[in-house]
């Protein structure tokens, strides 16, 4: 973990991603989902109350007639004014718009929470280290299949891609 982060609200984006219900249920490590869910809601009413986006980015397996139950963000996760991605890929950039909708709001930083920590988040995060954004990853607010795949991305792959703090590291400065 590095030193507490303060963020710009006029250039920060909480990129949330995978938060639907069949996959919070899910049994994960090193937290429950209904736990990462939890700080996430208080990221993103944070954000909300910041003034800065909140992205939400759910799944959808391509090929299919009908999405499994449970495809659907967790209810009550997606606000008014969210910006809401559906991805058909482990990363939330590959042919979504996401990069463009972030560069229309004037985005550089992303902060990162969801569910895979290995998958999904640092899948995302990855693409998004390649299209220039700046990186800060929540450990509190992700989990993965096993504690051994959370840690190897939060203390081996993250730190070397942007700063990792916990929820109550993280300040929303004024824009």
């Amino acid at each position: 973990m590095t030193e507490p982060v303060t963020l710009d609200p006029a250039r920060s984006a909480l990129v949330l991603v995978d938060l639907m219900d069949r996959i919070v249920a899910l049994p994960l490590e090193p937290r429950k989902g209904t736990e990462v869910l939890a700080a996430s809601q208080e990221l993103a009413t944070a954000f909300r109350s910041a003034g800065a986006p909140v992205v939400l980015i759910r799944v959808e397996r391509p090929g299919v007639a009908e999405q499994p139950p449970g495809s659907g963000l967790v209810a009550g996760l997606a606000q008014d004014g969210d910006v809401e991605i559906v991805k058909r890929t482990i990363g939330g950039f590959q042919g979504t718009g996401l990069d463009e909708r972030l560069r229309e709001l004037g985005v550089t930083t992303l902060v990162f929470g969801g569910i895979a920590t290995n998958l999904g988040v640092e899948s995302t995060a990855r693409a998004a280290g390649d299209l220039g954004y700046d990186l800060v990853f929540v450990e509190d607010a992700m989990a993965a299949f096993t504690a051994a795949e959370h840690e190897a991305s939060v203390r081996l792959d993250f730190p070397r891609l942007g700063s990792v703090v916990r929820a109550a590291e993280l300040t929303l400065g004024r824009g």
